[in-house]
C-alpha cells in the first residue's frame, strides 16, 4: 500500500469539532436535509434510509462553490445533509404510527408489537390515553441525540480503527455474512444465487452511475403503489380523473411534480451552461 494511503488510516485524528467555517458551509445542507428527511420519513418503507440517499444525491447535484472540496474528498455537505435527513426521517416516522396506527417501516412495526403486548392500541388516542408514553417518545429523541454525541466522540478512535481492516479481508466477510443471512431466511440455496446475480446487476448500475435511492424507493413502494392504484381505479370504475379531482390527491401529485422539477433543475442548468460555452 502506498505511503500516502497508509497515512489516511494511521494518522492521529484531531479537530473533531466543526469550525465556524464548517458551520457556515454545512448550514444550507443541514436545512435541506432536515426538510427532505421530514417529508420522506413519513412515507412507508424505510423513509429514514431513503432520506439519507436522497439528501446526498441532492447535495452532489448542487454546483460546487469556488474553492470548495469535491464530493468524496471530504466535503462536509456530504455528511451534514444525509445525517440531517436521516435524523429527521427517523423522528417523523413516528407520525403515521402515532396518528394513524400505521407503521411506516420494520422498526415501527416492532414498536406496534411492543405496544400491543402492553395493551396499547397505536393511533391518535395514544396521545390522550397514554400521554406519558407519547411525551416519553418525544423526550427520547432529544436524549438519544445527546447520547450519540457523548458516546461517539470519545470512541471515535475505535471507529477509525475499523478502517485499518484490509479491504481484501473486509469484502469477503461482508459477502459471506450476506450469503449466510439470505440462506437462513428460507434455507434455500437459490436465494444465495439471487444475491450473486443482483450483485452483478448492482455493479453494472454502479458503472452506469445510477443512483441507488430511486431503485430502493421503487422496490419498496412499487408493489404498494400498484395495489392502491388498482383499488382506486376499481372504486372510480376506471376513471383516471379521480386522481386530479380530489384535492388531497391533486395536491400530492403537484408536490411530486414540484420535487421532480427541483431535482432536475441543477442538471438542466449544467447542460445549458455546457451548451453555451464557447470553444
Amino acid at each position: 500500500m502506498p505511503e500516502h494511503e497508509r497515512e489516511v488510516f494511521t494518522a492521529k485524528v484531531k479537530g473533531l469539532w466543526p469550525t465556524k467555517q464548517d458551520f457556515k458551509d454545512m448550514t444550507p445542507a443541514v436545512l435541506r436535509g432536515t426538510a427532505l428527511g421530514s417529508a420522506l420519513g413519513i412515507l412507508p418503507g424505510g423513509g429514514a434510509l431513503l432520506s439519507a440517499f436522497a439528501a446526498y444525491t441532492i447535495e452532489k447535484k448542487i454546483k460546487l462553490k469556488k474553492g470548495e472540496i469535491a464530493f468524496g474528498k471530504g466535503n462536509i455537505r456530504g455528511v451534514a445533509g444525509p445525517e440531517s435527513a436521516n435524523n429527521a426521517g427517523a423522528q417523523t416516522s413516528f407520525i403515521p404510527l402515532l396518528t394513524l396506527g400505521i407503521p411506516p417501516n420494520a422498526v415501527m412495526a416492532l414498536m406496534v408489537g411492543a405496544m400491543t403486548i402492553h395493551n396499547i392500541q397505536p393511533g391518535p388516542q395514544v396521545m390522550t390515553s397514554n400521554p406519558e408514553l407519547f411525551w416519553g417518545l418525544i423526550a427520547s429523541m432529544w436524549i438519544g441525540n445527546l447520547m450519540l454525541i457523548v458516546l461517539n466522540l470519545p470512541m471515535i478512535g475505535i471507529w477509525i480503527k475499523l478502517l485499518t481492516i484490509p479491504y481484501k479481508w473486509l469484502f469477503p466477510s461482508i459477502v459471506l455474512f450476506c450469503a449466510v443471512g439470505v440462506y437462513s431466511e428460507n434455507n434455500n440455496t437459490f436465494d444465495v444465487w439471487m444475491v450473486a446475480i443482483f450483485g452483478i446487476v448492482g455493479y453494472a448500475f454502479l458503472k452506469l452511475k445510477c443512483e441507488p435511492a430511486p431503485l430502493l424507493l421503487g422496490f419498496i413502494l412499487g408493489p404498494m403503489m400498484e395495489e392502491n392504484l388498482r383499488r382506486a381505479l376499481l372504486l372510480s370504475r376506471g376513471d383516471w380523473s379521480v386522481f386530479v379531482m380530489r384535492p388531497l390527491s391533486a395536491g400530492l401529485l403537484a408536490a411530486a411534480a414540484l420535487l421532480l422539477i427541483v431535482v432536475l433543475l441543477p442538471s438542466v442548468k449544467a447542460k445549458r451552461e455546457e451548451a453555451f460555452v464557447e470553444d
